[in-house]
């Protein structure tokens, strides 16, 4: 399998955020690598704007590409007549990351919605949420005791209880989230801070620019989720949930927060960057989806309609009998 021409997709590319900064960081990383790469989105915005203005990357413009890195099934099947797809799945709850039959293959950015998908039917790839760690790098040295905190959490009580816990231990206090301020340089707030709270890529990001992470949201779908600060023996868990906070499940009070803090060791910034150097840098991410890639079977179309068509048909089956 030749691949060249690639196609990146993301359902909507008008605001900032995981699935939006992971499509602008494979842009970017494929066109280093030298390929020609465009994107496709139902919904233009600010990430679109940077790709296109940072990147001078165009908007879907062939009939067919050599491959399609696509996340949200609803872009595998606007685009599946456009060449092989790989669909990546970023999270369990969602519905635009269920796996679309419509998929070549399946990437799963950790163990849990690996194990997720899988019972679904779908059979998947792991491979590590990419970071670019250029971008997301140390630019200042954290202090030796905390004395700044940076939420990117997305929850409003969450914010009040981590600035609540802040001004008690008399520790500066920022937040951004990405509802309400969204910002396009996050790595310089992150590197103003001695102390990251968030879950996901927010905690990768952190890692990256070599910052201690306390795992902890209160996100409506997802209720109070929390494994605390975040130590070298606990990463490698942690990331198996995609730092979700779903390892330990706790659900966090002022007292906790606190707790974590305590726990600052300004050490834990180099383990943290190290560990993003090894498992998130975008440049292996890149060099895993090609050779993922070179591993699809040629498409087998009256196989594949077969497979999509008992697959709706399951799904009216069991949305009738839910009716019935």
């Amino acid at each position: 399998m030749k691949i060249k021409n690639i196609l990146i997709a993301n359902h909507q590319l008008k605001f900032v955020g995981g699935s939006e900064t992971f499509t602008y960081t494979l842009i970017e990383a494929l066109k280093n690598k030298g390929y020609s790469v465009e994107y496709f989105t139902f919904f233009k915005g600010i990430t679109s704007d940077k790709i296109e203005k940072n990147l001078s990357v165009n908007f879907m413009s062939k009939k067919r590409y050599d491959l399609i890195l696509a996340n949200h099934y609803t872009c595998v099947r606007y685009l599946s007549r456009k060449g092989p797809i790989i669909q990546t799945c970023h999270g369990i709850f969602p519905k635009l990351e269920k796996p679309s039959p419509y998929a070549d293959g399946f990437v799963s950015i950790s163990e849990e919605i690996k194990s997720h998908i899988f019972k679904k039917g779908f059979k998947s790839v792991l491979i590590l949420n990419g970071i670019n760690c250029t971008r997301y790098n140390i630019k200042t040295s954290i202090n030796r005791e905390l004395k700044n905190v940076l939420s990117l959490s997305q929850s409003t009580v969450a914010n009040a209880k981590i600035e609540s816990v802040c001004k008690e231990i008399g520790v500066n206090f920022k937040k951004l989230n990405k509802h309400i301020n969204p910002i396009w340089n996050v790595e310089d707030l992150i590197n103003e801070a001695d102390l990251v709270v968030g879950l996901g890529r927010s905690a990768y990001e952190a890692m990256a620019c070599g910052r201690p992470v306390v795992i902890y949201d209160e996100r409506d779908y997802n209720s109070s989720k929390a494994d605390g600060y975040m130590t070298t023996d606990l990463i490698s868990k942690c990331v198996a949930n995609n730092c979700s906070g779903r390892y330990f499940n706790y659900k966090f009070s002022k007292t906790d927060l606190i707790e974590s803090f305590q726990s600052y060791n300004p050490a834990d910034g180099d383990s943290m960057r190290n560990y993003a150097l090894t498992y998130f840098n975008i440049d292996k991410t890149i060099e895993q989806y090609l050779e993922y890639a070179k591993t699809l079977k040629k498409r087998n179309s009256k196989w594949r309609l077969t497979i999509v068509y008992l697959y709706q048909s399951y799904r009216i089956y069991r949305q009738r009998k839910r009716e019935s």
